[in-house]
């Protein structure tokens, strides 16, 4: 399944994207994308609809459709820093010896296609195309081997950052990467049946129509079950929670001389069977 929420900002419904590109609502099966609907149960119960027998949703999804991000209610946004060796190598870091966690505020969250917003003092805003996992069963302490049962879907995310709040200010990457706009999530939410293997999606992104990123999460330095069991040994994890997993090389701390968002850009990504983002960048207000 692809599941997706759609609307306005802050009033978005539920639905389901059918075989032929049609978001189906879902409004009146469930309340939103969120919560017990991810655990495998809720899973299961939408997994059993006719998609045919629910109503269509006008407009074209990400057209003149707004699509919001695909998870309601996230409760904790967790990403993984330097988890590609080619991004550790162009970003003068070493390659870590274990997974780095850091946070991105769940404020930051907006939409595939909503605008990106510089923030106030910004020097250095820059994109990373990356792999989201979202968590459906709950669980700590979670055994490698057990971790893909508690994932109800993925995505794509935009781990949108700003390198000189992230490496200058005083040493905490969260100040970097929680900026409002800063994490554009979706388009869908696709459960597992649906990706052959999840280690080996190609993933790319555009700024302005050049190639910046181009990879693959076949090169991930921790793969997602470690990822998953790695970060239940230190926190709880709920329905809803997201790990996004890191991106590899072509950042724009990473290009030679260094390359910023400012505003005005447009930058496109994607992941093979995720879905695409494209985000209008405004500059700092």
């Amino acid at each position: 399944m692809k599941l997706l929420r759609y609307g306005a900002p802050g009033a978005e419904k539920p639905g389901l994207l059918d075989k032929d590109g049609r978001v189906r609502d879902l409004s009146q099966i469930v309340l939103d994308i969120a919560g017990a609907v991810l655990e495998p149960e809720g899973l299961a119960a939408l997994r059993a609809l006719d998609p045919d027998s629910l109503p269509v949703v006008a407009g074209i999804p990400q057209v003149d459709l707004r699509l919001g991000p695909c998870v309601g209610g996230i409760g904790k946004f967790v990403c993984i820093g330097l988890n590609y060796a080619d991004h550790a190598e162009e970003a003068g870091m070493a390659i870590p010896q274990e997974p780095i966690i850091f946070n991105k505020w769940t404020s930051a969250v907006v939409g595939p296609n909503d605008a990106i917003s510089v923030p106030r003092g910004s020097v250095k805003t820059d994109w990373e195309v990356e792999l989201g996992v979202v968590i459906g069963k709950p669980g700590a302490y979670i055994e490698e081997t057990d971790a893909l049962d508690h994932v109800a879907g993925f995505c794509v995310i935009n781990d949108v950052s700003e390198r000189d709040f992230q490496l200058n200010r005083a040493g905490t990457w969260d100040k970097g990467k929680g900026c409002d706009t800063f994490g554009p999530t979706g388009p869908w939410l696709v459960t597992p049946d649906e990706i052959e293997d999840v280690n080996q999606l190609d993933m790319w992104l555009d700024v302005d129509g050049e190639r910046m990123q181009s990879g693959s999460t076949s090169t991930l330095i921790f793969k997602v079950p470690h990822l998953i069991a790695y970060c239940s040994q230190f926190m709880s994890l709920q329905p809803g929670d997201v790990i996004s997993t890191g991106t590899p090389p072509g950042v724009g701390m990473g290009q030679t001389p260094e390359r910023y968002l400012h505003g005005g850009e447009v930058v496109t990504l994607g992941i093979a069977g995720l879905g695409q983002q494209r985000s209008q960048v405004l500059p700092a207000g």
